[in-house]
């Protein structure tokens, strides 16, 4: 069976309400989904859920559980990263780590979705690809590997030629991939390889990212990016940050081109909620996550007048004042 997995708690409820809008709308309103837990702050996504029947929570602790400890394992062999969290123990931003869980989880093939994005079209060609590869991705985070690995370190390409690092990373906010991909004495290789000294390449920033992609390259896994293969004409872009698309009726256009999904990567949750509390900021393609997030009770949708408030607003004069002296403002 093929289904669409996330990852949530309360924190990002409207996020998650929007994604699972536009899963209903754009792939169909049977589709199934799975969420893995964040944390045990689940309260409210349980509620919602409740009357959605598409839509389970994972329960497996056996397997959330393996996971933890996966990812702890992982990270106790790397030589800095609890040095640069300033944490005595523990790890940071640990519960991203349970998407981890896909592998073992009701699906036999998968897409992930981060909940900070919005489904925009049919996932159909992901799935079919998934029929000749092992991860299939439509992203150009290989702009960017300075956000999967430590670019610096003499370990990364005796591991993985530049070549490789070219074409084959990829962004943990939407992937492709199969369940039962990692047999536990495949991972406990993994791990004997990252003991060796490889660990020092991962990236302790964006923990769960680092590890996915090391997992799919080391494996040697067969990973597929539509961004490599299709035409400069054909290709779509993914993220908020491109500020040329075109928004109509609750979709999203690049160039005339229909997006797969739209990613609100480097937009904090705090603000989604701060939306949907009424607060009239001006978030890159908020239309589109509102139409989502109220699709079923537009008489709560909040409405705006005014000048919307920057996200990042530029400092007053006294604080640049108290800047120029060396001052803290409060």
């Amino acid at each position: 069976m093929d289904g669409i997995c996330t990852l949530a708690n309360d924190y990002v409820y409207d996020q998650l309400v929007a994604l699972l809008n536009s899963i209903e709308v754009n792939q169909g309103k049977d589709t199934p989904v799975c969420i893995f837990p964040y944390d045990d702050n689940l309260e409210r996504v349980r509620a919602e859920i409740a009357h959605r029947p598409n839509v389970q929570l994972y329960d497996d602790q056996e397997s959330i559980n393996r996971w933890d400890t996966f990812a702890q394992a992982v990270w106790e062999r790397h030589p800095t990263a609890t040095q640069q969290w300033n944490i005595q123990s523990g790890l940071h931003r640990a519960g991203t780590h349970r998407r981890f869980c896909g592998f073992d989880g009701p699906f036999d093939r998968f897409v992930y979705i981060d909940a900070d994005a919005l489904l925009i079209d049919s996932l159909d060609y992901i799935f079919e690809k998934l029929t000749t590869y092992d991860w299939v991705v439509y992203d150009y985070q290989f702009k960017d590997p300075s956000h999967i690995y430590t670019l610096d370190s003499p370990q990364l390409y005796k591991v993985f030629p530049q070549e490789r690092i070219d074409n084959e990373i990829f962004c943990s906010g939407f992937y492709g991939t199969h369940r039962n991909l990692y047999s536990p004495e495949q991972l406990e290789a993994l791990l004997g390889h990252l003991a060796a000294g490889e660990a020092e390449v991962l990236y302790v920033w964006a923990p769960d990212q680092t590890i996915l992609n090391y997992l799919a390259m080391r494996s040697q896994r067969r990973i597929y990016n539509f961004s490599h293969h299709l035409s400069a004409e054909e290709r779509i872009g993914c993220c908020v940050t491109s500020p040329h698309f075109e928004e109509k009726d609750g979709l999203v256009y690049d160039k005339g081109k229909r997006l797969t999904y739209l990613h609100y990567i480097g937009v904090s949750s705090s603000v989604f909620r701060r939306l949907c509390e009424g607060e009239n900021l001006d978030c890159p393609y908020r239309d589109v996550f509102l139409h989502y997030r109220y699709l079923h009770e537009p008489e709560n949708r909040p409405q705006f007048t005014g000048t919307a408030k920057p996200l990042n607003p530029p400092p007053t004069m006294t604080q640049r004042l108290l800047r120029k002296l060396g001052i803290k403002s409060k």
